[in-house]
C-alpha cells in the first residue's frame, strides 16, 4: 500500500490499523491513512470495498449495529474519537455526514437548517434574530439563499434534488463541523444538480475537510485535491489526485482507472 506521507502535522483525519468487522466479514483490513485538514479528498474503489464503512467509521454510525467490531485507532482533528473521555454526540458535533440521497426532514426550510444547531446547543439560541441569521449564513455559504429566502416557511421536501442536496449541507454548517463526509452526494443528481455540488464543494474547501466517496472517476479527477483507492477493504494507493490518475503506481489501481474492473 502507498500512503500520503504524513508531512503535515495539521491532518483531519488519521487511522492506525483499523479494522472492522461484520460479524465474522471482515471489510476494513489495517487502515493507515492521513487526510490533511482543508483539502477535498476523494475515496474511490469498486463497490463493497469498504468506502462507505470507512466513512461510516470516522462518525461511529457503524456502532449502532451490535455486530459490528472495531479495533485500532481514528483521530479527528488531534484527538481519538474511539477514546473513553469521548462522547458520540460531540464526534457527530464534528464529523458531519451527507448522503447518496438527499434526506431533508419532511419540515420547513428553516427547521431544518437549525435542526442540529438545536439539538447540539440544548434547543439554540432563542433569539429569533440570532436565528435568523445562522438560517442566512447557512443557506448563502451553499448557494441557496437568493432561490429559498421568501420560502423559509416551506417545506423542504418541496425543493428539487440539488437544492435538497445543498440544504442537507447546510444543515450540517450551525453546527460548526471540522470534517463533512459524503458518501455519494451527487448519485441521484442529473449533470447540471452534480455540476452545481462540485462548485459548492469547492467553495467549502479550506474551511472544511471534506471526504468523498464517488463511483465516478470524472468526479473524482475533477473534484479532490488528493485521492484514496481501496480494494478489498485495503488502501492499495493514496496520492495527490492528478498523479493517480495519470501515473498510478500500482496495476489495481490502473486497472481500476481505466475501467478494465470494477
Amino acid at each position: 500500500m502507498d500512503a500520503m506521507p504524513d508531512t503535515n502535522t495539521n491532518l483531519a483525519i488519521s487511522t492506525r490499523k483499523l479494522n472492522l468487522w461484520y460479524g465474522t466479514f471482515q471489510a476494513l483490513f489495517d487502515i493507515d491513512l492521513n487526510i490533511k485538514q482543508g483539502i477535498i479528498t476523494s475515496m474511490i474503489g469498486p463497490s463493497g470495498c469498504g468506502k462507505s464503512t470507512f466513512l461510516r467509521t470516522c462518525n461511529r454510525i457503524n456502532e449502532r449495529l451490535d455486530y459490528v467490531r472495531i479495533t485500532g485507532d481514528v483521530d479527528v482533528m488531534g484527538e481519538n474519537i474511539f477514546g473513553p473521555e469521548v462522547e458520540m454526540i460531540q464526534v457527530r458535533k464534528q464529523v458531519g455526514m451527507v448522503f447518496q440521497r438527499p434526506n431533508p426532514l419532511p419540515i420547513s426550510i428553516r427547521e431544518n437548517v437549525l435542526f442540529g444547531h438545536k439539538i447540539h446547543n440544548e434547543g439554540g439560541r432563542s433569539d429569533r434574530n440570532a436565528q435568523d441569521e445562522i438560517v442566512e449564513s447557512a443557506l448563502k455559504k451553499v448557494l441557496l439563499w437568493d432561490k429559498v429566502k421568501d420560502k423559509l416557511d416551506h417545506k423542504a421536501t418541496g425543493l428539487s434534488l440539488e437544492e435538497q442536496q445543498k440544504l442537507c449541507i447546510a444543515r450540517l454548517l450551525p453546527v460548526k463541523p471540522s470534517v463533512l463526509l459524503m458518501d455519494e452526494p451527487c448519485s441521484a443528481l442529473d449533470p447540471k444538480g452534480t455540476e452545481a455540488v462540485e462548485e459548492l464543494l469547492w467553495d467549502l474547501r479550506g474551511e472544511y475537510t471534506i471526504l468523498i466517496v464517488t463511483h465516478n472517476m470524472a468526479q473524482a479527477r475533477r473534484a479532490s485535491e488528493e485521492c484514496i483507492f481501496m480494494l478489498m477493504g485495503k488502501v492499495v494507493e493514496h496520492r495527490e489526485t492528478g498523479d493517480m490518475f495519470l501515473t498510478p503506481k500500482h496495476q489495481e489501481t490502473a486497472d481500476y482507472i481505466e475501467g478494465r474492473y470494477g
